[in-house]
């Protein structure tokens, strides 16, 4: 959205290709607290006034997927599975997915009990018991609104210390319902039509199953990359390599921004910020072929 909202600027013509609005931001699960000038705000809220932006400056939109990246003579093209899209440029700042722990039941259990977004199905879990499996913000964030419904929050930890932030921690420790086990290796999760328990191994070798009703995976992110992997050049964690001074891969008129490229720090002022530098290198580079 950043990077459109720079390329509307410079007058160039483009398209937003977009799958949904929001990426990781439109599920994450307490309000944001760290966007420059906004101070506190919910992310939807925070959508919402991107959104506006795009619509004020006139932004063409098109909601779909990119399945593949390739070079031809002219530039590139998208492939859209029905269609196809030609550009000379492209910028691909697609972000990153959720990390699955792909554990016995992980998959059987999507829908019927185990899902990826507490904002998304917390509220079905009123009254219930339930677990995050993963550590660190994200896992705290999401148990701490799933507090608003739950019975009861266990936090399985994998490492053998808390890494949260002390403010998230207190945060988790004020609702009076959440419960951190550290030193858990997840070993599957167990149930019927729906999930019943969630099986893990504690650091003195012990396998025990916690009677819950959902688990929410929060073990992390992918970069949304893999579309691009034949235009891109990846690393070895899966994200698109760029010159960090043109935002350019290696191909000529291939920009990448945000956390589906390798930039070390993974927060929503980075994303918008990386967003509107590649738009304007891309404009430069735009300029130089007509030039």
């Amino acid at each position: 959205m950043a990077a459109a909202i720079y390329a509307a600027r410079q007058k160039t013509d483009f398209l937003l290709l977009t799958k949904e609005f929001g990426g990781q931001m439109a599920k994450k699960e307490v309000a944001i607290e760290n966007y420059p000038g906004m101070g506190e705000i919910s992310a939807p809220d925070l959508i919402a006034k991107f959104r506006d932006h795009l619509k004020k400056l006139d932004v063409a939109i098109k909601i779909g997927e990119a399945l593949g990246v390739k070079k031809t003579e002219g530039g590139f093209e998208i492939d859209l599975g029905k269609e196809k899209i030609a550009a000379r440029a492209i910028i691909v700042a697609t972000g990153s997915e959720p990390r699955q722990l792909n554990v016995e039941g992980e998959k059987e259990f999507i829908g019927r009990g185990v899902g990826y977004c507490a904002v998304c199905d917390g509220p079905l879990f009123a009254r219930r018991n339930v677990a995050v499996a993963g550590g660190g913000n994200t896992a705290f964030e999401a148990a701490i609104f799933l507090a608003k419904f739950a019975k009861k929050i266990y936090i399985l930890e994998r490492s053998g210390k808390i890494i949260a932030d002390a403010a998230n921690q207190d945060l988790a420790k004020n609702t009076g319902k959440i419960e951190v086990i550290t030193n858990a290796e997840i070993l599957r999760i167990e149930g019927e039509n729906f999930v019943k328990a969630i099986v893990y191994q504690n650091g003195g070798g012990e396998e025990i199953a916690l009677p819950v009703e959902g688990v929410f995976i929060k073990a992390g992110y992918l970069p949304a990359s893999k579309f691009a992997a034949g235009a891109a050049e990846l690393n070895d964690r899966g994200e698109i390599e760029f010159d960090c001074a043109t935002h350019q891969t290696k191909i000529p008129g291939l920009f990448a921004a945000g956390d589906v490229s390798a930039i070390k720090f993974k927060q929503i002022v980075v994303a918008a910020g990386e967003g509107a530098k590649a738009a304007m290198a891309a404009g430069d580079y735009l300029r130089g072929l007509n030039s």
